[in-house]
């Protein structure tokens, strides 16, 4: 009863979006132990050894309130792109690995309605405008562009890729590319079990998304797939979930098959996830929320 009276309260609250995801992030965690423990499938354990279960920790100086997505910048080796959430400008902010936030980046002609996720591919930047706590909007967007150089300030030139649901409103805060088809994969948020959906390439001026399927558990908020294509992880606020692809084996299939629980140190409001390019690892930031700062983690491959 307590967290609806929260959830009621926040709606009408200066503070609406915090208080929202905290009501979901404790109404989603024992859902989320629920479905990992009935569900989780065979033959992926080995899996959960490949890193290492303490991560290295990096404070980040200054602090970036609402971080929601990251990638491991490919062309300036030794630092994180990472992007904020909605209500926040439309710019990236470039992370060196140590923690220091080295410099923004505007994107000239955007609005942040809710960016929710990035992903680097093919030295592209895409960014997700997905997110949709309340299930309202119509359309959603990706916007992409080439990877910025260290001594870029701004960047002018965006490709916006507009889609819908054939099925109304999802809020979502993951997406992959596959690197073979270039198709772009969904994951949902807020259904008792995520739903997947593929938007498949080549994209036109105006796509609809199909429905590719769903997973066994729920609160889907960040995804990272490795460079080599190899690796998948789906992040919840309280799992990270490892998935390994086959050579010639679709993302689809993968999502159907084996998955392991890795460890993880449950973070105030994590929703940012990627592998280092180099694959040597991957790296979680949380959302400030109420915590005194924020933490940039390493989880290192053995």
């Amino acid at each position: 009863m307590f967290l609806w009276i929260v959830y009621y309260f926040s709606r009408c609250s200066p503070i609406n979006r915090t208080l929202k995801k905290y009501f979901l992030f404790f109404l989603l965690l024992p859902v989320s132990f629920h479905f990992t423990g009935c569900n989780k499938k065979n033959g992926a354990a080995d899996a959960a050894s490949l890193f290492d279960a303490n991560p290295q920790l990096k404070q980040l100086v200054p602090v970036v309130n609402e971080i929601s997505g990251i990638a491991d910048s490919k062309i300036n080796p030794g630092y994180l792109w990472a992007q904020e959430d909605s209500g926040n400008p439309p710019q990236l902010y470039l992370i060196s690995h140590d923690g220091t936030v080295r410099k923004k980046i505007y994107l000239k002609g955007l609005v942040n309605r809710d960016w929710e996720e990035m992903a680097l591919f093919n030295n592209d930047i895409y960014i997700a405008e997905t997110g949709d706590n309340a299930g309202v909007y119509t359309g959603y967007r990706f916007y992409r562009f080439p990877e910025p150089a260290l001594s870029a300030d701004t960047v002018y030139t965006i490709d916006t890729i507009r889609f819908t649901y054939p099925d109304g409103p999802h809020d979502c805060e993951a997406f992959v590319v596959e690197p073979t088809t270039r198709n772009i994969y969904l994951i949902t948020k807020r259904e008792s079990q995520s739903r997947i959906y593929r938007l498949s390439y080549p994209y036109a001026a105006d796509n609809t998304v199909s429905f590719a399927g769903t997973l066994p558990y729920t609160g889907v908020v960040g995804a990272t797939l490795s460079e080599n294509g190899k690796e998948l992880i789906l992040k919840t606020y309280s799992n990270l979930y490892y998935y390994s692809i086959g050579a010639g084996e679709s993302l689809e299939a993968a999502l159907q098959k084996n998955y392991a629980t890795l460890s993880y140190q449950v973070e105030p409001q994590g929703e940012a996830i990627s592998f280092a390019s180099d694959g040597s690892g991957f790296y979680t930031i949380s959302e400030k929320a109420f915590a005194p700062l924020v933490n940039m983690y390493f989880y290192q491959r053995k």
